[in-house]
C-alpha cells in the first residue's frame, strides 16, 4: 500500500501575557510618604483600641489601679517641692511657688514619659513588626495618644490643687488657651517620638541616653525655679527661651496662674519646634519604613 501522508502533529499551545509592572508591588515595600500617611489615618481605629487596652492592661497590675495616674505626679511634685522648694530655696521670689511647681512637674512629666515609651514602641513589639504588615508609625502614634489618655486625670488633678492650695487662683477665660497649648505638646511629642524610636531601633543604646538626657531636659525647662534669676546672663536667657519645653511651662503659668496672655514669642517658637519635629520626625521613620522587624 502506497505510504499515507500523516498531519503534523500539534505543538504545545503558547499564551503570551502581558503585566502591568506597576501593578505588582513587593511584599513590606515602602509606600510614597503621602499613601503611607493615608495608611495611617485607615489606621486610627486600631490605634485608638491599642491605646485604650493598654491604659487599662498596665492598671490592673496595681492594687490602686488608675489611681497611681494620679498619686505619680502628686508624690513627684512633693518631693521635688521639698528638695528645690525647702532645701535649696529656688521658689524664692516665685509668686504662687507650689502651684509654679505643680504645673512645671505634670506637664514636663507628660512629654518626658510620652517620648521615652514612644522611643520604645518598635523595640518592644519587634515580634508584632515581624508578623504583620502595617504601618509602622501606628507604634508610636498609639503610645503618644496613650500617653495623652493617662495624663487627662493627671491634668484635672492638677487644676484642682491649683485652686485648692493658696493662694487660690481663679479661673479665668485664659484657661482656654491651655487646650491648643496640649495639642501642640502632643504633636511634638509624636514628632520626637518617630525620630527617637528610629535611632532606638538602629543603636538601642540609645534608650540609656534618653533616660539621661531628660533629666538634663527638666533641669534645663525651668520646672524648679525662674528664669528671672538669669537675668544678667542674655547666652542663657536666650537658650532657655529657645527650650521648646520651656515655653510650654511658660504658657501654661501665664494661662493658669497668673492671669496674662502668653508672649506670643512663646507661641512661635513651640509652633515652629513643632512643624519641625513632625516633619523631620515622620521623613526619617518613614524612610526606614522597610528595615523595622529585620534589623538586629
Amino acid at each position: 500500500m502506497p505510504p499515507v501522508d500523516q498531519a503534523p502533529e500539534a505543538g504545545p499551545t503558547v499564551r503570551t501575557i502581558s503585566l502591568e509592572r506597576g501593578e505588582l508591588v513587593r511584599v513590606g515595600a515602602r509606600p510614597p510618604i503621602l499613601e503611607y500617611l493615608r495608611q495611617l489615618w485607615k489606621y486610627r481605629s486600631f490605634i485608638m483600641f491599642d491605646s485604650q487596652s493598654r491604659v487599662s492592661g498596665d492598671n490592673n497590675e496595681n492594687t490602686l489601679g488608675r489611681l497611681w495616674l494620679v498619686l505619680n505626679p502628686i508624690l513627684n511634685g512633693a518631693t521635688y517641692y521639698f528638695v528645690f522648694g525647702l532645701l535649696l530655696g529656688t521658689g524664692r521670689g516665685i509668686e504662687n511657688f507650689i502651684a509654679y511647681l505643680i504645673i512645671g512637674v505634670f506637664m514636663f512629666r507628660f512629654t518626658s514619659s510620652a517620648i521615652t515609651s514612644g522611643a520604645r514602641s518598635i523595640t518592644n513589639n519587634r515580634a508584632v513588626v515581624r508578623a504583620f504588615q502595617f504601618p509602622r508609625a501606628t507604634l508610636p502614634l498609639a503610645v503618644n495618644v496613650r500617653e495623652l489618655l493617662v495624663q487627662i486625670p493627671a491634668f484635672i488633678t492638677m487644676f484642682v490643687l491649683i485652686l485648692v492650695i493658696p493662694p487660690f487662683e481663679p479661673i479665668t477665660w485664659k484657661w482656654l488657651m491651655f487646650v491648643p497649648l496640649v495639642a501642640l505638646q502632643v504633636l511634638f511629642n509624636v514628632g520626637l517620638s518617630l525620630l527617637l524610636a528610629r535611632w532606638v531601633t538602629k543603636h538601642t543604646d540609645i534608650v540609656n541616653l534618653i533616660s539621661f538626657g531628660t533629666r538634663i531636659w527638666l533641669y534645663l525647662s525651668a520646672v524648679f525655679f525662674s528664669l528671672d534669676r538669669f537675668e544678667g546672663n542674655p547666652v542663657v536667657m536666650s537658650i532657655m527661651e529657645l527650650n521648646p519645653m520651656f515655653c510650654v511651662l511658660d504658657i501654661a503659668r501665664d494661662c493658669l496662674l497668673y492671669n496674662t496672655w502668653p508672649d506670643p514669642q512663646r507661641w512661635i517658637v513651640l509652633g515652629a519646634w513643632t512643624v519641625v519635629m513632625l516633619v523631620v520626625g515622620m521623613l526619617v521613620f518613614w524612610r526606614a519604613e522597610e528595615t523595622y522587624g529585620v534589623e538586629n
